[in-house]
């Protein structure tokens, strides 16, 4: 193909894109970022104002990409993908996080096409592309759940020291969210803003579990809602329970210490091979590209691939340790 016709299509793909991405994220107005956040807080759909059309025709691209969003959101795939936006405290709808895919798609796919200097290799890149985001967003929830882990034995600290005080469960709450950073300062902000909006204080910690996967903090709303139906000391009982989190954070820095060295030998193991054919592929294409263009070569990459996926992992299985 044409080099000049094959720059002119990958623009031209590019643009459209682009093109609807603007018109969707631009088309969200005030309203429907309001709605959706009462509906996050209270569970319902709001009842929604009919507006009159305004000339240029926005409101009508305003109510189609508001729509397609929540008939996404309520789906099942949809509902799954806005769990997880919410895991990653991402500020994205399905609907973009669903262009954005799409693009990542598209991107790869001719990014993989162009470099290795043939379409075959845009399938491999397209189904890299789809991945892509989704890693993203793992990281960001690991990142955040490591945070959030790492903050609650000091907001259970917080809670302790509120109850003895006199301070009510809610208000021991907010003064978590207030003195405490984020992430686990905005989750129990948002504890707060659902029980004053009407929820009781078990859907809105269920709400909470759901968000933020972790045992401790389930072990806390546990105690919580069991204390909540048959009484007792609520503050002794956060307090055994922030000792026990302290503990088994403590315990897991000890063993991160001493299995680090394994770690390191693993992620070596698993990426050296990777990082010498990158390096091999930009000093000498030719020479590495024949390994892609016969039957033998493609044999050896699948095994190479095998082997060096089992030899990670298995690492990974034996330096992990549940506490």
């Amino acid at each position: 193909m044409n080099p000049i016709l094959l720059v002119v299509i990958v623009v031209g793909a590019l643009a459209v894109i682009l093109f609807i991405v603007g018109l969707l994220l631009t088309a969200r107005g005030p309203e429907a970022v309001v709605e959706e956040r009462l509906e996050q807080y209270t569970g319902a759909p709001v009842a929604t104002v009919e507006r009159a059309p305004a000339e240029g025709g926005e409101p009508v691209f305003k109510r189609v990409a508001e729509d397609i969003d929540r008939v996404m959101t309520k789906r099942g795939v949809g509902g799954g993908i806005a769990t997880e936006l919410a895991r990653a405290d991402l500020k994205l709808t399905v609907t973009e996080f669903i262009i954005l895919n799409l693009l990542s798609v598209v991107g790869v796919a001719i990014l993989a096409a162009v470099m290795f200097r043939g379409w075959p290799f845009a399938l491999p890149g397209a189904v890299l592309g789809f991945f892509l985001p989704r890693w993203w967003v793992r990281l960001l929830q690991r990142r955040r759940l490591n945070a959030f882990n790492s903050q609650l034995s000091d907001a259970l600290n917080l809670l302790v020291n509120g109850l003895r005080s006199g301070y009510s469960m809610l208000q021991a709450m907010e003064a978590v969210s207030e003195e405490l950073p984020p992430p686990i300062s905005v989750e129990f902000a948002r504890v707060v803003k659902e029980v004053g909006l009407g929820l009781s204080y078990e859907d809105a910690l269920a709400n909470l579990v759901r968000r933020i996967r972790s045992d401790d903090l389930d072990l806390m709303v546990t105690a919580i809602n069991v204390q909540h139906e048959v009484g007792g000391n609520l503050a002794e009982i956060l307090d055994t329970i922030s000792y026990t989190i302290r503990e088994r954070v403590r315990i897991q820095g000890e063993i991160r210490v001493l299995t680090g060295q394994t770690m390191l030998s693993g992620y070596i193991v698993g990426f050296l091979p990777v990082a010498i054919t990158i390096l091999l592929f930009l000093m000498s294409r030719d020479y590495i590209m024949r390994m892609f263009q016969t039957t033998c070569g493609w044999i050896m990459i699948i095994v190479a691939v095998t082997i060096i996926a089992s030899g990670f992992f298995a690492i990974k299985k034996i330096v992990t340790i549940d506490v």
